[in-house]
């Protein structure tokens, strides 16, 4: 494992004359800590970054899936299942999710995101055919009716393939196009932007156990390997976003971890999802057993990566965090 270099963010009308901005937006940074293998840590200044990280650290991020970074990004959670965690049930027929997507996009959602298998720790893996049956429909009568960017949430190649021609933007895989080669050769053959989360085994089997000398170093590891095997096959950089993988083979003390640290991530020059909404470690920590019922835990980890540059929260509860995102927007960086 090597080094990483996790920017320290600041805001405000004064600045260092050091200070270089952080992922091209409104906040900044003049030192950083650098993580070693043994665990430890190092307070150092921008001019002891690497010129090579220090330009992905601090370069804008080009717009993804019709999407730009001017402001934090909302992408809503649609999933057509009948074993999600929260909302399994829900909206897994046709007029119900595209109700719920017209309501998540008046809401403020800047994404929608179909998904038609349950990754949830345990989840049993669903037929294909099947997975495609529930998802493309819905995203074609979405796509019928607005232009918001819809991304499909998938491992596999026919649902990815019939989402992109049913009208969707993005593909959202929690596997990193690893699950599926020919996911993986679509991806590349047509430039579609993609989303690289990481996990380690299945859902079935991630959740038993799971290990890491460093998490921080060994996540951000992955997804830099991700990244450049893509990147070798003729995918650029810039249809890439990145996620850490929250709660997928990650212990409440793993999950803490990356989300103290999440601006490290800044370092691969891509463009950083987070999804915490309703999971587990919210509820252990919040002690609230209810999954529907931790929106407040939710929020409270999400406001916090905003401040660390995170640009884009996956979230069921669109209407709150949109509200809340507002507000955190005018503390943090006033204006009209």
């Amino acid at each position: 494992m090597t080094p990483c270099y996790r920017p320290i963010p600041f805001q405000g009308l004064a600045r260092p004359g050091t200070a270089v901005p952080l992922a091209g937006g409104p906040l900044f940074f003049d030192r950083a800590e650098r993580l070693l293998p043994d665990g430890s840590r190092e307070l150092v200044p921008v001019s002891e970054i690497p010129s090579d990280l220090l330009d992905r650290l601090t370069a804008p991020r080009a717009p993804l899936a019709r999407i730009d970074w001017a402001q934090p990004r909302i992408m809503g959670i649609l999933n057509v299942t009948p074993d999600s965690f929260s909302d399994g049930g829900r909206h897994n027929d046709l007029p119900r999710a595209v109700e719920h997507a017209r309501a998540m996009q008046a809401a403020g959602a800047d994404m929608l995101d179909i998904g038609g298998e349950s990754t949830r720790p345990g989840a049993d893996p669903v037929d294909v055919a099947e997975e495609e049956a529930r998802t493309a429909p819905v995203i074609a009568a979405i796509r019928a009716e607005t232009d918001v960017p819809i991304s499909i949430d998938t491992r596999r190649a026919g649902p990815g393939v019939a989402a992109m021609a049913a009208g969707a933007d993005l593909i959202n895989d929690v596997a990193a196009l690893l699950d599926d080669p020919a996911l993986e050769e679509a991806v590349v053959a047509h430039r579609w932007p993609v989303s690289l989360m990481h996990m380690k085994g299945t859902p079935q089997t991630m959740q038993k156990n799971p290990r890491y000398d460093h998490v921080v170093l060994e996540v951000f590891a992955h997804l830099e390997a991700r990244i450049a095997a893509l990147e070798a096959k003729g995918l650029p950089r810039a249809c890439i976003m990145v996620d850490p993988g929250i709660g997928f083979a990650k212990t409440v003390e793993h999950n803490l971890a990356l989300l103290r640290d999440i601006s490290v991530f800044h370092g691969l020059g891509c463009p950083i999802l987070l999804g915490v909404s309703r999971k587990r470690f919210i509820g252990e920590i919040g002690l609230e057993p209810e999954a529907r019922a931790r929106f407040p835990g939710s929020m409270a980890v999400a406001l916090a990566a905003l401040g660390q540059g995170v640009q884009m929260l996956r979230v069921h509860d669109v209407a709150e965090t949109a509200q809340a995102v507002r507000l955190w927007q005018k503390v943090t960086f006033g204006g009209a």
